[in-house]
């Protein structure tokens, strides 16, 4: 990592605070090496027990990255018998929708496909552009949120077993993102300031009491008291194994036929153009610094490597050109008001209303 991270702070040895971060999240939440086995053992005979009288007995998430698909691979080797869900949000890659396909096929996997309302999203995702503000991808992440605590609700299935990993994902500074993923308030207000007054009546929104269960009691150790209240508890089963991911999507393309592709969540057309033009143009951040941080101090690529890979371009020129291009057709824009988006001065999401104050009194009543 570098001062790309304002807040970085590196210490005599010129080894920066990530560093220690990362330890510690290790420490918490990795299994250690000699407790998988058996805590693995535990925790699927604990699925399988509380889903025993349900049609499925766990929800997974499938987006067509390599994370999502090695979970959907474990679970059912698990013997675990999982509800695969999918948000189609419009901006899906071909070759996610293939991987997907052949993981479906080859897994013998039930699908929900949630498709959101592509004019209301559209509306949404611009208007973020136009408030200029760093985590755009919160919206996807809003719904998806309440898309499986509704799934979860219906089928009855206490358990959300996730594709994050702790080993290749520990490092993000928090000022790459916003931290309130749920905070619909937030996206209420850029929106109500930046949008063009199209309704947006379907697009799934957390309301407040569930958005607090949510963030603060669903699937979290700390309010364990109040277990009664959480309709799904998240669990990131790779951090249950020896996860590398290279070796996970050599794997993944032996048997199941998967097509690797470059970048992390290069699943999504939106994901990618956000990450390898919008962020590191207008922010003045690339994500890669973070990915291969990680990867470096869990020992899946050298220092070395990562800096010859660093220096590669996002894009080549015709390329950029060509997905601007694309961008601008898809949000029904002409390149002069995308230039002008994209020249705008970042805002912080905290520079318009939202859950932030609650937030904190939240916290401050958990220490």
């Amino acid at each position: 990592m570098d001062t790309s991270d304002s807040e970085i702070v590196f210490d005599k040895d010129g080894v920066c605070n990530h560093v220690a971060l990362y330890q510690e999240a290790i420490d918490k939440l990795l299994v250690p090496p000699h407790e998988r086995e058996e805590r693995l053992k535990e925790l699927v005979t604990k699925i399988k027990a509380d889903g025993r009288d349900q049609q499925y007995d766990c929800i997974i998430g499938l987006s067509g990255g390599i994370d999502s698909s090695y979970v959907a691979y474990l679970v059912k080797k698990l013997g675990l018998r999982p509800l695969a869900i999918h948000l189609d949000n419009g901006w899906n890659s071909e070759l996610a929708v293939r991987n997907i396909e052949r993981i479906v096929k080859k897994l013998d996997l039930d699908l929900y496909t949630y498709v959101i309302n592509w004019q209301e999203f559209k509306e949404l995702q611009l208007a973020f552009l136009k408030a200029s503000v760093v985590d755009i991808e919160m919206l996807t992440d809003n719904a998806i949120g309440v898309i499986i605590n509704k799934l979860a609700k219906q089928f009855k299935i206490k358990y959300y077993l996730v594709g994050t990993n702790v080993t290749s994902e520990a490092i993000m500074p928090r000022t790459w993102l916003y931290n309130i993923k749920y905070d619909t308030l937030n996206i209420k207000a850029i929106y109500k300031k930046f949008g063009r007054g199209v309704k947006i009546p379907s697009f799934p929104l957390f309301k407040f009491i569930p958005f607090i269960i949510y963030r603060y009691i669903t699937g979290t150790s700390r309010f364990k008291k109040f277990g009664f209240l959480a309709r799904i508890k998240s669990i990131s089963l790779l951090n249950y194994i020896d996860y590398d991911k290279e070796q996970a999507a050599d794997f993944l393309v032996k048997e199941i036929n998967y097509t690797k592709y470059a970048g992390k969540h290069y699943e999504s057309n939106f994901t990618k153009f956000y990450q390898a033009y919008i962020l590191p143009q207008k922010f003045g951040i690339d994500k890669r610094r973070a990915f291969y941080s990680c990867l470096i101090l869990s020992g899946q690529m050298t220092r070395e490597q990562a800096l010859e890979d660093i220096k590669k371009p996002l894009y080549s020129d015709y390329e950029r050109e060509e997905e601007i291009e694309y961008i601008c057709k898809k949000f029904g824009i002409t390149r002069e008001e995308f230039d002008n988006i994209m020249n705008d001065k970042p805002k912080s999401h905290y520079d318009y209303l939202s859950y932030d104050g609650i937030h904190h009194k939240i916290m401050s009543f958990l220490r």
